[in-house]
């Protein structure tokens, strides 16, 4: 029976294949019946826990602009599985979506192994990628690094490393060190790795480097953000460039990404361009006609990160948040990072099994003078509110309304 797109979420959704379990074994053994199409592409391999999935969409725009035929594979979607997989931007068609699954899981269940969503996703992007002849593959790994299904390609043309800080610690580590050495496990021998030397990880990542003979890139931190009138730029080397993601961290991300771009040509122009024309959806997404901004910032150090930059941006405004968390997060802390006491905050208690409830964190978060239950159906009078909304917490929360917050973007 061939799978329709939405058989195929059905099945991706399903007990048998939602849950992680880390490991290379399984991912490995398919796309070796598959023959080993990630060992046969040029690939951007990018790790992190904070600023990994920026990184990625901001190089592979700059790479399309200079002309390459680059893949993106990302994570996780905000409505479609589709978004996962991309060409020049152009996401991976539901139809020919459907058949990869289709043949990965046929492949699976004939050998009796045993794929989790991710790496069945995985290995779509990998073979989706070496069917369409892609120039360059920017792959951005879903959790940690060393086990990540990702983390099947025996020698990437670089391999990034992103902000580390403290995020799945019942999965990665309780130490920033234990996480940085997962982090680092997609360092392959006598590689070329790119990282920042404020990188809370550097002494992991500087000892993996050394110890697997790779070649260590470090960069420090050189781009500034200049915001003017409503439009973002990022200043280069003394040189402004139209830049719309918000966010200082996207200072960080940006200098990864100027040091990757030396090992590729591109010009004056296509940087220029793909800078001008970069986007990352909720993450610091601006929507200007409702001051609205929607971010995912779902452990503490995202949370740091989105409240220097709502300081910065929009310093004096009134905030209206809606919010939601997970119950493996440390919610207490990021609330204690994010919100002021007499801010608003409508609380998002959201349809999932992890989902903390309204009255778990009221009775744990009781600082906010101005906090309710959120309503989806309050959702366009809260938009009409005066100062600044932010949506923002779990990611698949964000997804659930994504759609009604876009509506909220018009060319006027």
């Amino acid at each position: 029976m061939i799978l329709t797109y939405e058989d195929t979420k059905n099945l991706l959704t399903s007990q048998g294949k939602f849950h992680i379990c880390l490991g290379l074994e399984r991912t490995l053994a398919v796309l070796k019946i598959l023959g080993n199409p990630q060992d046969k592409i040029k690939i951007v391999h990018i790790a992190g826990t904070n600023g990994k999935g920026s990184t990625a969409a901001i190089l592979a725009n700059i790479l399309k602009c200079a002309g390459y035929k680059t893949g993106l594979y990302t994570s996780p979607h905000l409505i479609e599985y589709t978004e996962r997989i991309k060409i020049n931007g152009e996401e991976i068609l539901k139809k020919d979506f459907a058949e990869y699954i289709n043949e990965i899981c046929l492949i699976a269940d004939k050998h009796d192994i045993r794929l989790t969503e991710f790496e069945i996703l995985t290995i779509c992007a990998y073979k989706y990628f070496y069917d369409k002849k892609v120039d360059i593959a920017v792959i951005e790994t879903g959790l940690g690094g060393r086990f990540d299904a990702t983390n099947v390609c025996k020698k990437p043309l670089l391999s990034v490393i992103t902000s580390i800080s403290f995020d799945h610690t019942d999965r990665l580590g309780k130490t920033i060190e234990q996480i940085a050495f997962e982090k680092a496990g997609i360092i392959k021998e006598k590689s070329t790795v790119i990282t920042e030397i404020s990188n809370k990880g550097f002494k992991v990542i500087k000892q993996t480097a050394e110890e697997k003979k790779a070649k260590l890139i470090v960069v420090a931190n050189y781009v500034e953000m200049n915001f003017k009138d409503g439009v973002n730029y990022a200043v280069i080397q003394d040189k402004k460039y139209e830049f719309p993601l918000l966010g200082l961290y996207q200072k960080s991300n940006l200098s990864l990404v100027m040091k990757a771009l030396e090992y590729f040509k591109v010009s004056q122009k296509a940087l220029e361009e793909g800078l001008k024309t970069a986007h990352w959806s909720a993450r610091l997404e601006y929507i200007k006609q409702k001051n609205l901004i929607i971010d995912g910032a779902h452990n503490p150090d995202g949370a740091n990160e989105l409240k220097k930059s709502l300081d910065y941006y929009f310093r004096g405004q009134k905030r209206t948040f809606i919010y939601s968390t997970l119950n493996t997060k440390d919610y207490e802390k990021i609330a204690e990072i994010l919100f002021n006491p007499d801010d608003t905050v409508y609380f998002y208690e959201f349809n999932n099994k992890n989902a903390v409830s309204y009255d778990e964190f009221t009775k744990k978060v009781n600082f906010i003078k101005n906090i309710k239950m959120f309503n989806p159906e309050e959702l366009e009078n809260i938009m009409n509110y005066g100062g600044l909304k932010i949506v923002t917490g779990s990611l698949y929360m964000i997804g659930s309304l994504y759609s009604r917050l876009k509506e909220f973007q018009t060319d006027v």
